[in-house]
């Protein structure tokens, strides 16, 4: 229930933001208001910001009113900066300006453009930005630059503190100040001329007591994210650049970020990765000692426990196997502007640790296989956790930082510290170089004895680092509430005296973010504790990161992954309750319907759950007997079926060509709304239907010979209006193929043939199954027990008979079939066109998206990939029935495309939803094939 404040905020904004970007209903709310930490605190308000102007009617407002309001980017932080219970302001899907200027020296980023989209953008030049957090392909500019996050090989030299050229905030009352520019900085001398004399007589203050300048210069040669960016009141006169660099790690309690330049850093393009390991923790520290002398950009440690957690599975190195107890790695990388450069550095740095006692010689590797696949012990330690915790709990991950000669013994203490407190399962790593270590362990709170165990654990290792070493408590995952309590004890009173002051000069009313970083309740890091309660055997070990997020076609439609994994475990804890009908019913549309299913979100998750998989499964218990009815008739009968799709097509063909796109545009959405939107949406991309195609059966002596299964969707759609070429992809398949000299066979009953991807999709398991037994066992037959390879011309059925026809079977897609069969038999005559390729989820997920972009290039000088474009969302047929997630799928592509003359993927209904979206016609990569190739004269076997 909304307190009166509440309800005039709410009113207000109303008024200002379009109803459809504010929510209070408990679902949302819930659902936008988990982030990746162990806290929860559900939102009161959920409003999504699209611009600058909206963040300052917003706090203008709160002002007004008193009320709490924090900010969301992409919600990966992990100590609980990012929730609320009050007003949560999360960023829309507009915030992604990227300008790069000064020859690349500079790049001025909105707080929505994800690190890793940044660091793409200035390839080109060589450059990046300097924080390389390990959440940069989720994290956005504006959490990275709020929680001053580094990463393994920015140190403290390269973080955002060290590289902001510039920063644009908007402040507790409004207020914008961008300090690129002069007027701005007028005005705020003007309207702000208190906020600018308290932070100069603080500069002035701390100058003139060399003790706490000193023990502020200290406390930031190692990594620290603890507290307030106090060393900006050492390194700076100015009192903007004071500004700039406390916004710096500020967590959302001083300001909103609407902007940030980033002085960019060198990219090198050569690179040696080494795996070292030695017999115990000090020779390894020791090493990084002598290593932090030498050209190295990372050096990542690993303790025995962090190795054994990894090292049963796929694809890791035998070296770590089977390794006795106490030893230690380190994984080590160099870089370099030339190959010459470095193969010095490797040598410099094998000669630097002759003296050092190691389990194997040191080997550096500069093939990016072999070192990708060190890198990918490294990456797999987190989730090696998290994939075998029980249900119920949760994985904590916590980051502390020591000085350099001390890291071994602090190592050895913390590792006893796990023995004491019987955290069994902990692992240590980290950034060795920083005398940054991470440590991973599994923690339930269900029970007070539990919580209480976690509390004496922390309160020990707070007393340790902070008594003992001398270190940080957050060295880069931010204060959060999770350290909050500890902040005096780190600092001592004097300092932490300042960060109070800071505070109230740029947060008088207490609006910002209240509880972060600076909390006077001493047990505010165990309270508001996430529960995880079971939910479904899919999806039980999500960590809740987000990670999934920035593939996820419904994104910014309704729910991700994490949100409908959220939801559900909800709906799970309220399974009993009187409310628990009502949830499930909200839950449906945005968390079901709107699912796309295409289990990208697996590629992206550390535990490597398939949400997609989940939603078919929830699909098929909801699936009900007339519906089961209904789907076996179609399944019976698929002959009819499609016979009955064509003559529907052809009807809408017709009378498309009639009366045009606005009039049947608008009929149909018409009837689509009437039918409650169970009516599929037709669209000015419908294509008209197919033509039957001609009987083959490959009986002749030639010795190449490939079975081709159509698709359903091919030989039920053909050519759109707009369509140059009025074939059917069957027609124009056969044409590829016997071109470059094969002999195509077509298996026998193919009208009745279906892989059961449209069954499968919609939760009907037993069709699907069935179905697929059929065209196993037509396959069988007409590859002669597989002797001859299957082109199936679509990527998704092809996907999908991989996941459910037998082994045996040899199963191409157009693309990997027509570059391993078709490339040396055909010539390819390369055109000036500008075109457009997309990569379906499934040709992303067989990792052919190269190969795609490889093929189109022999075909036309200038291929176009579209950045972020990953999933076009219409999932098979989804596309007419939920057109609504299609069109957020495909947001911004139009203007990607524009200038192509025409695009290209390997999915027919992709290819709808792309050409209605794009503005150009997109048909399968083999017209563009057939069209540019032409036949060698001699065409047996080479």
């Amino acid at each position: 229930m909304l307190t009166k404040e509440y309800k005039a905020f709410l009113r207000s904004m109303k008024q200002v933001i379009p109803p459809e970007r504010i929510t209070t209903d408990p679902l949302y709310t819930l659902a936008y208001g988990t982030d990746a930490s162990f806290y929860r605190m559900v939102p009161k308000i959920v409003i999504t910001v699209e611009e600058e102007m909206e963040v300052v009617r917003i706090l203008r407002e709160a002002g007004a009113r008193n009320v709490p309001v924090t900010f969301r980017a992409a919600g990966t932080s992990l100590s609980g900066q990012a929730v609320t219970d009050s007003i949560l302001v999360r960023l829309g899907a507009t915030w992604q300006g990227c300008a790069i200027f000064d020859n690349a020296g500079k790049v001025r980023l909105q707080p929505g453009v994800i690190g890793s989209w940044a660091n793409s953008r200035l390839a080109q030049f060589g450059k990046k930005i300097g924080p390389d957090p390990a959440s940069i392909d989720t994290a956005q500019i504006g959490g990275i630059v709020a929680n001053n996050a580094s990463g393994m090989c920015c140190g403290v030299s390269e973080n955002s503190y060290k590289t902001i050229a510039d920063i644009r905030a908007v402040f507790y009352d409004g207020t914008v100040l961008d300090t690129e520019d002069d007027a701005s900085r007028s005005r705020f001398k003007e309207e702000h001329p208190e906020m600018l004399k308290g932070i100069c007589d603080m500069r002035d203050a701390v100058k003139a007591n060399p003790p706490l300048a000193d023990r502020i210069r200290l406390k930031f040669k190692i990594k620290n994210t603890t507290g307030y960016s106090l060393n900006a009141l050492v390194d700076f006169e100015d009192p903007f650049e004071i500004i700039k660099h406390l916004l710096v790690g500020s967590e959302g309690t001083l300001g909103f970020i609407s902007s940030v330049t980033y002085h960019t850093v060198v990219e090198h393009p050569h690179k040696a990765s080494a795996l070292l390991l030695f017999p115990d923790i000090e020779t390894a520290c020791r090493a990084t000692v002598v290593l932090k002398q030498q050209p190295v950009a990372a050096v990542e440690l690993m303790d025995r426990a962090a190795l054994r957690s990894v090292e049963d599975k796929e694809g890791m190195p035998e070296a770590i196997k089977g390794l006795a107890e106490g030893v230690t790695a380190l994984l080590v990388e160099t870089r370099a502007e030339t190959r010459e450069t470095l193969a010095a550095q490797v040598s410099a740095v094998t000669a630097s640790l002759a003296d050092l006692t190691q389990v194997v010689p040191t080997v550096f590797t500069p093939d990016p296989e072999e070192f990708t696949r060190l890198w990918a012990i490294r990456k797999g330690l987190f989730p090696a956790v998290g994939a075998v915790r029980e249900t119920g709990t949760t994985v904590i991950i916590e980051d502390v930082a020591f000085p350099m000669d001390t890291l071994a013994s602090a190592t050895l203490e913390l590792q006893a510290l796990f023995e004491k407190y019987r955290y069994d399962e902990a692992i240590i790593f980290g950034h060795a170089l920083e005398g940054n270590l991470h440590f991973v362990f599994t923690q339930a709170f269900e029970e007070q004895s539990e919580i209480d165990r976690y509390r004496d654990f922390m309160d020990e290792v707070a007393t340790m680092v902070v008594r003992t070493y001398d270190g940080s408590l957050k060295a880069e995952h931010g204060t959060g509430r999770n350290m909050a309590p500890y902040v005096e004890m780190e600092w001592g009173k004097e300092a932490y005296g300042l960060m109070r002051e800071i505070k109230n000069l740029f947060d008088p009313e207490g609006i910002l973010n209240p509880g972060v970083i600076l909390n006077g309740d001493p047990q505010a890091h165990i309270k508001n504790l996430k529960p995880m309660p079971a939910a479904d055997e899919i999806v039980d070990k999500c960590i809740e990161c987000g990670f999934c997020e920035p593939v996820c076609p419904s994104r910014n439609l309704t729910f991700t992954p994490r949100h409908r994994i959220t939801a559900w475990r909800e709906a799970k804890r309220l399974e009993n309750d009187k409310g628990a009908r009502k949830w499930k019913r909200a839950y449906h549309y945005p968390a079901l319907e709107t699912c796309a299913a295409d289990g990208l979100c697996a590629q992206r998750c550390p535990v490597g759950i398939n949400t997609g998989s989940f939603t078919k499964k929830q699909r098929a218990e909801t699936t009900g007997k007339i519906g089961n009815r209904t789907a076996s008739l179609l399944a019976d009968h698929y002959g009819g079926t499609t016979r009955t799709v064509r003559a529907g097509l052809k009807g809408a063909h017709m009378v498309h060509k009639l009366a045009g796109d606005g009039i049947m545009e608008a009929v149909a959405m018409h009837a689509h709304r009437l039918s409650l939107n169970t009516l599929p949406m037709w669209n000015r991309a419908l294509p008209d239907a197919a033509r039957k195609m001609r009987k083959l059966n490959g009986k002749s002596l030639n010795p190449l010979k490939v079975v081709y299964f159509p698709s359903c969707i091919s030989r039920s759609f053909g050519a759109a209006l707009q369509m140059e070429d009025k074939r059917p992809l069957g027609d124009v398949t056969l044409s590829v193929l016997e071109k470059a000299g094969y002999d195509v066979i077509i298996p026998e009953g193919i009208s009745t043939l279906c892989c059961g991807l449209p069954f499968a999709s919609k939760g009907y398991t037993r069709q699907a199954d069935k179905k697929a037994a059929e065209l196993e066992k037509a396959l069988m037959a007409a590859s002669r027990d597989g002797e001859y390879p299957i082109l199936a011309d679509t990527s998704p059925c092809l996907y999908h008979m991989k996941e459910t026809l037998s082994e045996s079977l040899t199963l191409y897609e157009p693309v990997a079939f027509i570059l391993e069969f078709l490339k040396k038999r055909l010539i390819f005559n390369r055109s000036d066109d500008r075109i457009a390729i997309h990569a379906t989820c499934t040709t992303l997920k067989l990792g052919l998206e190269g190969k795609l972009k490889e093929l189109a290039e022999l075909c036309a000088d200038r291929v176009v990939v579209p950045e972020n474009i990953n999933c076009c969302g219409f999932a098979g047929d989804r596309g007419f029935s939920v057109p609504e997630l299609n069109e957020a799928a495909l947001d911004g592509l139009k203007d990607q495309v524009a200038g192509c003359r025409e695009g290209f993927s390997t999915s027919r209904t992709c290819e709808i939803g792309l050409s209605l979206h794009g503005g150009i016609n997109y048909s399968s990569i083999l017209y563009l094939v057939d069209r540019c190739t032409e036949r060698i004269v001699q065409t047996r076997e080479m």
